[in-house]
């Protein structure tokens, strides 16, 4: 499998990525560091947002995510993913199924359900072993439901807030999709479908703003 090459979706030649990954390109920064750095810029630097879905293959280029204010936990882990293979680190995205526990009275509202998929997260391959992390939940949501943002050290894994200041169950992870060499949007599609068959309609838009 090939975790390195640029691709349709992370297409990290492309002038967006690589103003995103400019500050990083120095030998005088370990992979790890670059890790690091990177996982910080992308968790804060897009607002979290679940509410806008997208089957249009345009809109998962990394290029395209990049020019976004916001994007929910697939588009974010796609920058990431783009920015580390742009770095020669290599990355491959993660999905699953999550259910939320708190704040999630407009989830309910507009999925029917407190349940998440496909979540996206990110795995990287530093010091001979893969690590999974998620870059979705900025600094600033964090603090508005009283979690401690998730932080990544380089040598953990850093992909679940299981509870928040409170010690209440804030996420739980249902279903484990596995981990792919490129974006699954045929996959993702039917997932979608498959879990809120309600928000699709007669016009089978291919965009929902909910």
């Amino acid at each position: 499998m090939d975790y390195l090459s640029s691709t349709y979706y992370f297409d990290f030649e492309t002038e967006e990525i690589q103003q995103l990954v400019s500050e990083f390109k120095s030998d005088l920064i370990s992979d790890k560091e670059k890790t690091k750095l990177l996982y910080l810029k992308v968790r804060d630097s897009w607002r979290y947002d679940p509410y806008h879905l997208s089957f249009s293959k345009e809109n998962y280029k990394a290029s395209t995510i990049a020019g976004k204010p916001k994007g929910h936990c697939v588009e974010k882990s796609i920058i990431l993913i783009a920015c580390l293979r742009a770095l020669g680190i290599p990355a491959r995205l993660h999905l699953g199924k999550v259910k939320n526990h708190i704040g999630v009275e407009r989830l309910t509202e507009k999925f029917g359900t407190n349940e998440l998929t496909p979540h996206g997260m990110v795995n990287v391959y530093l010091n001979h072993k893969w690590l999974k992390l998620s870059p979705a939940f900025n600094k600033t949501m964090c603090e508005i439901y009283n979690v401690s943002p998730s932080e990544f050290d380089g040598e953990n894994n850093s992909y679940l807030q299981e509870f928040n200041n409170d010690g209440k169950i804030f996420m739980e992870y249902l279903e484990d999709y596995g981990h792919f060499e490129d974006v699954p949007l045929e996959f993702m599609i039917t997932n979608v479908k498959e879990h809120y068959p309600h928000i699709f309609n007669k016009d089978n838009k291919s965009e929902f703003k909910l």
